[in-house]
């Protein structure tokens, strides 16, 4: 089976290409604010360096969110379409999914992303679980929960925010996330939403005129 990997939900572009679990080709760069001018050459590169064609690819891999609103649209549109012209079966994951997938350590997994303002995007998994619903929560109200479960927990990100935690750096395991995700039931394109676990912020400042 292959498979096609996209996930543009950070700063970072996160391509891959694996053939009955094997990396193909893979792409793993930090682009910041240039990510939509070069994901579709990066793409065009990924499939040649693989050898294949966009019609061999048997089923998508698309990175939902959370993360960055402009960044999870670009990948998420491009997935879509590729999954609706060719009749891909494709397959929506959170970025802490991917996260939580791509390491392998003898404690809890929290998996997190800086929301700002006080507030990340995190979740909790032990032995590839879902123990804790991913979520927009305070960090300091996360800290007070991870310290209640008595466990130790290592933080997972690319941001520099947690370094003081220890935090590992997050570099995604293609085989591991496609390994844990790919026997998923595949979604009608046309009905997978962006996983974005808050408002944006012109819809919280439209309920806030409407609270008034």
């Amino acid at each position: 089976m292959n498979v096609f990997y996209i996930d543009t939900s950070s700063s970072y572009l996160y391509l891959a290409i694996l053939a009955d679990n094997k990396l193909l080709a893979y792409q793993n760069k930090k682009y910041d604010s240039d990510l939509s001018k070069y994901t579709l050459v990066e793409i065009e590169k990924l499939f040649n360096n693989a050898n294949i064609k966009p019609e061999n690819i048997d089923k998508i891999i698309v990175v939902s969110g959370p993360g960055s609103f402009t960044g999870i649209r670009i990948g998420m549109t491009f997935a879509k379409i590729f999954a609706w012209s060719f009749k891909k079966d494709i397959i929506p994951i959170t970025s802490l999914e991917a996260m939580a997938y791509s390491v392998n350590q003898n404690t809890l997994i929290v998996p997190i992303i800086n929301a700002r303002r006080g507030y990340v995007y995190a979740g909790i998994y032990e032995n590839n679980i879902n123990i804790f619903e991913n979520q927009y929560i305070k960090l300091e109200d996360l800290l007070k929960y991870l310290n209640t479960l008595g466990k130790k927990y290592s933080f997972v990100s690319n941001d520099k925010l947690f370094l003081e935690y220890n935090s590992i750096n997050y570099n995604p395991d293609f085989v591991s996330i496609v390994t844990n995700v790919k026997d998923k039931p595949s979604v009608n394109p046309h009905l997978i939403e962006p996983t974005y676990l808050k408002l944006t912020e012109a819809e919280e400042n439209l309920g806030n005129k409407n609270d008034n």
